[in-house]
């Protein structure tokens, strides 16, 4: 059947039976639940008893990333994700990755693609979403006829997909060793381009290839196969130098107009700057499974400290405006998930929501935006830790001259948030006792502290606040009698003497 070689039925089931797995966990996204049923039948019809198939339908985050936290549940040993991936590194879990057989026009994309050659001598680079790879190689034979008949002299090179298979224990995903942003003396050395002899090998959103070492990628042009979507925004974005075209395969016709993505990136240089001037800062944790997460929320909170500001750390699985809204002392949020949903939407959010790359330039000193962009936080992961105060309680690094604020209009010094202990206890006692003596230090003046943003924590913040919940501490420590309420209905209750008219239409 045509859906069962789009699911690879035969070689998940091979892949199962060679690793010996007993538990399994299906994971689907939302559009591909409608199929779940017949793929877990017919896995369960082929595997037999002796393996016991699961069906993961909700994710706790977002369905591109392993759900390992759902997974654990069942005791799985192994996951098989279908659909569209992020291809993030697993934390723990060994997962398969099955993208489908998306449909492409192979005719229509090989005529657009030699076009694109035909018009330009510089070398171009075939990008494609995962759901495509099935064609490649018959795109590969459609195109050298296209080629061929138009005397192209152009040349080109095609991406491979990396991977369909990660295996933490085998340590498949430490192929690109990390490198930090620290190391510029030879270029910038990032997690998804790693030099191998002549060659620079780049590995991004599933994809690899390699290019020349004394090539840089502006000097190719990306022609992108499929959709509109978070992974075809990562490419523009991590290469907006480049000149991007894309085919649109639901029209069969090439998009050269991308300006709507980039001009994203202007966008993200206002939240930059604005997140400069946040005194408190609420980290996201945006995903459970993917490999550093743990690594990148601790060195974003040394990062936060070490500029003076205020962190909290915040687990509430999808981030809403809704959520959010509980944390008005957050002036800007650091969203820590897989790099094609970093970017999220925050327009209608209280608070801006920036990424950990764009968190550090914001808090960073002295650090400029050269244009380059990167939303995989494991190309931030460096082995330097920023300057913080050590137990002796020497102070932080000194601050230099003042910066101008393009939000405020004017120059502002940042002072560093006080600090009375070095070490600080995250129980459940010391939250409560740092909260009532922020209650009994009342501000003057409450509304600077509430409107201009200048608390420095989120008890200031509280003790600022007109309403502050249930107060503990009562003047008459004996309960008060009781209060007959009113009875009725809102319409018209009890003990109300004047009764209201009956409706009439107008």
């Amino acid at each position: 059947m045509e859906w069962e070689s789009s699911y690879e039925i035969s070689g998940t089931v091979d892949f199962i039976r060679s690793r010996y797995y007993t538990k399994v966990v299906l994971q689907f996204p939302d559009e591909l639940l409608k199929d779940s049923a017949s793929v877990c039948k017919a896995l369960r019809r082929e595997l037999g008893r002796s393996v016991r198939v699961y069906v993961m339908a909700d994710t706790a985050y977002n369905s591109c990333c392993i759900d390992e936290v759902g997974a654990s549940y069942v005791g799985a040993e192994c996951v098989v994700h279908y659909g569209h991936a992020c291809m993030s590194p697993t934390s723990n879990l060994p997962a398969l990755f099955v993208f489908g057989k998306a449909p492409l026009d192979i005719s229509a994309c090989a005529e657009a693609l030699g076009e694109f050659l035909s018009s330009t001598e510089k070398t171009t680079l075939v990008l494609y979403g995962l759901e495509y790879a099935h064609a490649l190689g018959k795109l590969k034979g459609a195109l050298a006829e296209v080629i061929r008949s138009s005397n192209c002299n152009s040349t080109m090179h095609y991406a491979e997909v990396a991977c369909s298979f990660m295996d933490p224990s085998e340590d498949n995903n430490s192929k690109y060793e990390v490198s930090g942003l620290e190391d510029n003396s030879n270029g910038p050395k990032y997690h998804f381009c790693k030099t191998e002899g002549s060659s620079c090998k780049y590995c991004l959103g599933g994809l690899s290839w390699s290019i020349p070492a004394d090539k840089n990628m502006e000097d190719y042009r990306i022609f992108w196969i499929g959709n509109d979507n978070s992974a075809f925004a990562n490419v523009v974005l991590t290469f907006n130098n480049c000149e991007i075209v894309r085919y649109d395969v639901s029209q069969n016709k090439m998009v050269k107009d991308v300006s709507h993505l980039k001009r994203i990136l202007k966008r993200r240089y206002f939240l930059v700057e604005k997140a400069k001037d946040a005194s408190i800062v609420g980290i996201l944790v945006g995903t459970l499974g993917v490999a550093g997460y743990l690594h990148i929320i601790q060195q974003m909170k040394e990062l936060i400290e070490g500029a003076g500001k205020k962190s909290y750390t915040l687990v509430m699985g999808r981030p809403t405006s809704h959520k959010l809204a509980n944390f008005p002392e957050c002036e800007v949020f650091v969203y820590v998930s897989c790099a094609q949903t970093a970017l999220l939407d925050s327009k209608d959010f209280l608070a801006p929501v920036i990424t950990p790359f764009e968190a550090l330039l914001a808090f960073t000193k002295g650090r400029q935006w050269t244009g380059e962009y990167l939303l995989d936080f494991q190309d931030l992961i460096s082995s330097r830790q920023p300057a913080v105060v050590t137990k002796q309680g020497k102070e932080l690094e000194e601050h230099g001259e003042a910066r101008f604020s393009f939000i405020k209009g004017g120059y502002v010094e940042d002072i560093t948030a006080p600090r009375e202990n070095v070490e600080v206890d995250e129980s459940s006692l010391a939250l409560v006792q740092a909260t009532e003596k922020a209650l009994i230090l009342k501000s003057q003046d409450t509304d600077a502290v509430l409107y201009k943003g200048s608390a420095k924590s989120g008890s200031e913040y509280f003790a600022a606040r007109s309403f502050q919940g249930l107060n503990p501490d009562y003047e008459n420590p004996l309960p008060q009698s009781f209060v007959v309420g009113r009875k009725g209905r809102a319409a018209g209750y009890e003990d109300e003497t004047e009764k209201p008219e009956s409706d009439s239409v107008i």
